[in-house]
């Protein structure tokens, strides 16, 4: 038995997924929730084989509610907006569902279930987004915290998880350095060395600190460290 929540802030829409799942003697919705928060929730409490997901809701979209799961389900994407297809699939979705879309195309995400997208087909998809994000949401313990990107001051690599520094207060993700890299705008922030990538807004000068690397100083009077190669992208963004 697939056990399945369903994850839509419109009911309409939720109730379409229930209906064409109707029948099915494979699958039992075991939840229905109308926000990310929810979902997170639901996740937890239910633990999923599968989950529909919508991409545009209130509060958290359903990127930011995967980003919080730490080993989350099977996922199909059920969304009105066609641009995020290619980022649906760098999250390993099953398939990618635009609305509306009829019963025979809804049965045919289900077939694909059993039949997953090769890794080839995933990785040759990543190989072609580019997105920024906006935003970067961190789960600790119960709570949830939303960060926009303008005020994140850097970012440390911590092991397995990646420190985010923001007005004083530091945030754990569960993530790497290398999706940071690839998904924050890179005029904006820049990998200085293998362990931070700054917020060049909150530079307020550099140092040499050895033959070939430099400390970047910030408004918030903490230092990083610049290696040979951040300088160079450095003196690219700020135009030195």
């Amino acid at each position: 038995m697939t056990r399945v929540v369903i994850i839509d802030d419109e009911q309409p829409a939720r109730e379409i997924v229930k209906l064409f799942l109707y029948g099915s003697p494979d699958f039992e919705v075991v939840a229905q929730c109308k926000n990310g928060f929810e979902g997170v929730k639901a996740i937890s409490e239910h633990k999923p084989d599968l989950i529909f997901l919508d991409i545009q809701m209130p509060k958290i979209d359903g990127f930011e509610m995967l980003e919080l799961i730490e080993d989350p389900p099977a996922v199909i994407f059920c969304t009105a907006y066609d641009e995020y297809a290619i980022k649906a699939f760098e999250h390993k979705a099953v398939d990618y569902l635009l609305k509306p879309f009829t019963k025979e195309r809804f049965k045919e995400a289900l077939i694909k279930l059993k039949y997953p997208v090769t890794q080839q087909d995933s990785t040759e998809l990543t190989e072609l987004y580019h997105q920024d994000i906006e935003r970067i949401a961190v789960k600790t313990g119960d709570k949830i915290d939303i960060i926009p990107l303008n005020q994140v001051d850097y970012l440390e690599s911590q092991d397995d998880y990646v420190e985010i520094h923001s007005k004083g207060k530091k945030y754990l993700k569960q993530q790497t350095m290398k999706y940071y890299e690839s998904v924050l705008n890179p005029d904006q922030f820049v990998r200085t060395h293998r362990r931070f990538i700054v917020n060049i807004k909150e530079i307020s000068g550099l140092e040499k600190y050895g033959k070939e690397s430099y400390v970047a100083i910030l408004k918030n009077n903490d230092s990083i460290s610049v290696s040979a190669s951040g300088y160079t992208k450095l003196k690219g963004v700020l135009h030195l």
